[in-house]
């Protein structure tokens, strides 16, 4: 028999919606895939590793130059001190790093604190560890932590927080002041941070990221998971990072180990030389994607809908009950990709329960063309919702 949590999980709506989307023909502005292909030095850096380096079993934990990279990517960037031999584990993507952490942190009944919307991975996984979930709420439009919010979900029975940041799909990254709170109860209730923050890299607007393992008291409770393929719009290669305190490291690897075991070694090392040799990209990657985002909000401002501010991500939301739309968001995107050609994301999909249903969550890493086309089939698809 199929384990309960499994049974009757529906097929995700990404899915869904880019099923749709290959079947009608309609350009997909739902799941977050960029349209351009990634550093083509990176690239060639992967086909020069499969013909000519070594393609057999790498270490369970990942390349040690991979390893070395990322703690000193993450040393660059923000500041963090990491051990590369003890606290960095190269994994499959960071779905598979996260499935590590909840199998090696969560015992049976240990309560796991989660903010809706959420990646709809992570419920499923943390009632398989034995978790139940507690969901606390994000509001939009601004979608901010508050002490009331963690005063409703933090228990005695709080074992583990699961915090995106930035957050998909509400494009916001959280002040230091609500990490702060955040670190606040994680410290007081002895709970575990599993962090994911795979768009680590990609906030505009001269923001700078800061991850929750640089608070007082979170260096030894933070599980800090990151994307080589989110840095480097490289999302089918599926590389990722989890880097956390040796103590932790030691479950995490271990789970690991009877997942994945490892991971493809020339990609591997081809991240690995990236992350050593591409300052270049990391330096115009985001300016590119914030211009890509001002034009999508700019085209769907000009067209009548309100679109709400976006940090970071490759995403914006659409308030369309603001827009003067009165469906909702799921029957939008419905009627957008059949009808009018262009796939969107309800963000209803994102929360398990109590959802808001009237914000649609766009991907604008894509090329002018396509963002455009996007633009003009969407206002058609809200011209017909108030015909």
């Amino acid at each position: 028999m199929v384990h309960p949590v499994y049974a009757d999980l529906p097929t995700t709506i990404f899915e869904v919606m880019s099923g749709l989307a290959r079947e009608t023909g309609a350009i997909n502005l739902g799941q977050g895939f960029p349209d351009e292909p990634g550093p083509e030095a990176v690239r060639r850096r992967a086909a020069e590793e499969a013909l000519n380096g070594y393609n057999q079993y790498p270490p369970m934990r990942g390349l040690p130059e991979l390893r070395r990279a990322a703690a000193d990517h993450y040393a660059r960037f923000q500041g963090l001190d990491l051990d590369w031999q003890t606290e960095v584990t190269v994994t499959s993507g960071a779905t598979e790093a996260l499935a590590a952490a909840f199998l090696s942190l969560i015992s049976p009944g240990d309560e796991v604190v989660l903010f809706q919307p959420l990646y709809d991975a992570y419920t499923p996984m943390v009632r398989r560890a034995g978790g139940v979930p507690r969901l606390a709420r994000l509001e939009p439009p601004h979608w901010r932590i508050t002490r009331e919010m963690l005063d409703a979900v933090f228990t005695p029975k709080t074992r583990m927080v699961v915090l995106n940041n930035p957050v998909n799909p509400a494009a916001v990254i959280f002040s230091d002041a609500e990490l702060a709170l955040l670190a606040e109860y994680c410290v007081a209730h002895d709970a575990i941070a599993v962090c994911d923050e795979v768009w680590e890299q990609i906030v505009f607007d001269g923001r700078t990221f800061r991850s929750m393992m640089s608070f007082p008291g979170m260096r030894e409770r933070t599980v800090k998971i990151g994307s080589a393929g989110k840095m480097f719009a490289l999302t089918g290669w599926k590389v990722g990072f989890l880097c956390a305190a040796p103590a932790l490291t030691r479950g995490l690897a271990g789970a690991h180990q009877f997942l994945t075991f490892t991971t493809p070694p020339p990609l591997q090392a081809a991240i690995a030389w990236g992350l050593d040799n591409c300052a270049d990209w990391f330096a115009a990657m985001p300016g590119a994607l914030q211009r890509s985002r001002d034009r999508l909000a700019a085209g769907l401002t000009r067209e009548g809908f309100t679109v709400l501010p976006a940090a970071g991500t490759y995403f914006l939301n659409v308030d369309l009950a603001a827009s003067g739309v009165t469906e909702g968001d799921r029957a939008f995107c419905l009627r957008a990709v059949k009808d009018h050609g262009v796939a969107a994301i309800p963000v209803s999909a994102f929360y398990e329960q109590d959802a808001p249903s009237h914000i649609l969550r766009l991907c604008f890493a894509k090329r002018d063309e396509t963002l455009d086309a996007g633009i003009e089939r969407l206002a058609a698809a809200r011209i017909a919702s108030m015909a």
